[in-house]
């Protein structure tokens, strides 16, 4: 921590850990939740280890608006199903640790920003919702190095593939 640090400083470099983490859980949460079946969403005989289909559903019949056909084309697809679920892990994980998470921003705003365009208009406001605000929370905590902090950032920086490959923090 620099000398110079100021209390609101330090403050918002924890306030950005904690949402980094909570948006890490989220990610992990819901792979977990559809890989296992652990009963809040997925009941367990449609985990994905149980031969569920972690897309289908949604992309089946929860989509709407303009994109809808287009969503519905893909829900169940081997390849849809393995993006998404090594996305929610890899992007959860990336969160949690505090590593990666330039990237993890990057592929979270995408994958947020698709499941926001699977549901246009969104229910409750004619354009913004909580799949944009994330989206926009991965942008801060990239840009303000938030795995620093209750994280493994700072080691993950040191390493000689990150120095050589910045966007890779």
């Amino acid at each position: 921590m620099p000398a110079a640090e100021t209390g609101a400083v330090r403050a918002t470099r924890y306030v950005l850990a904690g949402l980094r983490l909570a948006l890490g859980w989220i990610f992990l949460w819901a792979f977990l939740d559809k890989l296992f079946g652990l009963g809040h969403e997925t009941a367990a005989k449609a985990a994905w280890i149980n031969g569920g289909n972690p897309t289908q559903g949604f992309l089946k019949f929860g989509t709407e608006g303009p994109f809808a056909d287009l969503y519905q084309d893909i829900a169940g697809a081997g390849w849809a199903n393995w993006l998404f679920m090594l996305g929610l892990a890899g992007i959860g994980v990336a969160l949690i640790t505090g590593v990666g998470i330039r990237a993890a921003a990057v592929a979270g705003g995408l994958l947020l920003v698709l499941m926001w365009a699977a549901v246009l208009p969104p229910a409750n406001n004619p354009f913004l919702d909580d799949h944009l605000v994330y989206a926009g929370v991965l942008a801060a905590l990239a840009l303000t190095n938030a795995g620093d902090t209750l994280g493994l950032g700072r080691l993950w920086a040191r390493t000689a593939l990150v120095r050589r490959y910045g966007f890779l923090r």
